[in-house]
């Protein structure tokens, strides 16, 4: 990716949060209910900075690696949330890294998450709502028994859709996981991508996860 420029991604940004803003009010919601997470796999630490001068500072990293130098370079600068698909024997390096990992999908993080998470540690846990073959995520009626069995405390939900082009393909999968958290008595959804984010926030969506679009 070309070297940022903080004009470029506050313009981008003040247009995403008037967006968020709009789909929230329609939906009855207030704004500030909605947080907007920058998805900064594709941008290297140097270039962090254009997105804390847009008023950006929750990001999110996919990879375990990234998100550790991401971390060293930038200091507390920001807040930071894993969002990429959990890897188990990663999970000792992400934790004290995050506030929050968005993808506890398998046995096996539950394993790691028993062994080194601490008192404080959340987490969300992904649906695969549309039962995609190779997709991670945990089947809608496997949750309750998933929720039971998890050692920390679940604050919420993730899914990614199936890909599609027209935004309202994701809306029913974005209904299902709020009515799933909603039956859990679950506060947070992340949902929602550059492609689709307007769509998630009018449907409950707490965190959106927004890249190409504050890059563009």
């Amino acid at each position: 990716m070309a070297s940022l420029t903080a004009d470029r991604v506050i313009a981008n940004a003040e247009r995403v949060r008037g967006e968020i803003a709009a789909a929230a009010e329609r939906a009855g919601r207030a704004p500030a209910d909605v947080d907007l997470l920058a998805a900064v796999k594709y941008v290297e630490a140097e270039d962090l900075g254009a997105l804390a001068e847009a008023g950006i500072t929750l990001l999110g990293e996919n990879r375990a690696q990234a998100l550790e130098a991401k971390r060293a370079a930038t200091g507390d600068r920001f807040r930071w949330h894993f969002i990429g698909q959990l890897q188990s024997r990663k999970v000792k390096q992400i934790l004290p890294l995050v506030e929050l990992i968005h993808s506890v999908a398998s046995d096996s993080a539950l394993r790691q998450l028993e062994r080194h998470a601490t008192p404080a540690t959340e987490v969300l846990v992904e649906v695969n709502l549309a039962g995609e073959e190779g997709k991670a995520g945990i089947a809608p009626d496997a949750l309750p028994d998933f929720l039971a069995r998890c050692p920390v405390r679940v604050v919420g939900l993730m899914t990614m859709p199936p890909f599609a082009e027209d935004a309202e393909e994701s809306r029913p999968h974005f209904a299902a996981l709020r009515r799933l958290a909603e039956e859990h008595d679950l506060r947070h959804l992340s949902m929602g991508t550059s492609q689709d984010y307007v769509v998630a926030v009018e449907e409950g969506a707490t965190i959106v996860r927004i890249g190409s679009v504050l890059f563009a």
